[in-house]
């Protein structure tokens, strides 16, 4: 998803469902889709990924306007809308589907996402859970986990 003004970010940060609001909340933001990355099998339904079968994370796939909402302020988001000193969870959601990851779609990504994390690591009390990996193939969820909040009026657009 890049030229025409539009670039790729792609986040796991526990349960896909808080995470889209938070990124949809953000100005510059034109689209989100939840869904999994991360893991070994093609097309994998929510079920084989939260029996943990399948090595995918829930992630949500942040498609911005890079003149409007700068990657790094997207970093920011990802870092505060959940707990990256968690390994393989966040809360009451256990399994490595919940881990903390940022996939970097390209190099410049790449650099910002590891600074950002080295930042997160020298602020926060506990070790940083996080890991950075190049996006690999992405797999949407679906439909019904789409702006699953919104869509229940627990949040709004």
């Amino acid at each position: 998803m890049s030229g025409g003004g539009k670039a790729a970010a792609t986040f796991a940060a526990g349960c896909f469902w808080g995470v889209e609001a938070a990124f949809r909340k953000l100005p510059g933001v034109r689209a989100t889709s939840v869904g999994y990355t991360g893991g070994h099998a093609p097309r994998p339904t929510y079920e084989q990924v939260c029996a943990g079968a399948t090595g995918h994370a829930e992630a949500v796939r942040v498609e911005f306007d890079p003149a409007a909402v700068s990657y790094e302020r997207l970093l920011e988001a990802f870092w505060a809308c959940h707990d990256p000193t968690q390994v393989n969870r966040q809360g009451p959601d256990v399994g490595e589907q919940y881990r903390s990851a940022i996939f970097v779609h390209d190099a410049a990504q790449a650099r910002a996402a590891e600074a950002s994390r080295a930042a997160a690591a020298a602020r926060l009390p506990r070790p940083v859970a996080t890991v950075v990996e190049a996006a690999g193939d992405w797999w949407p969820a679906e439909d019904y986990h789409q702006q699953f909040l919104e869509k229940r009026g627990m949040v709004h657009a």
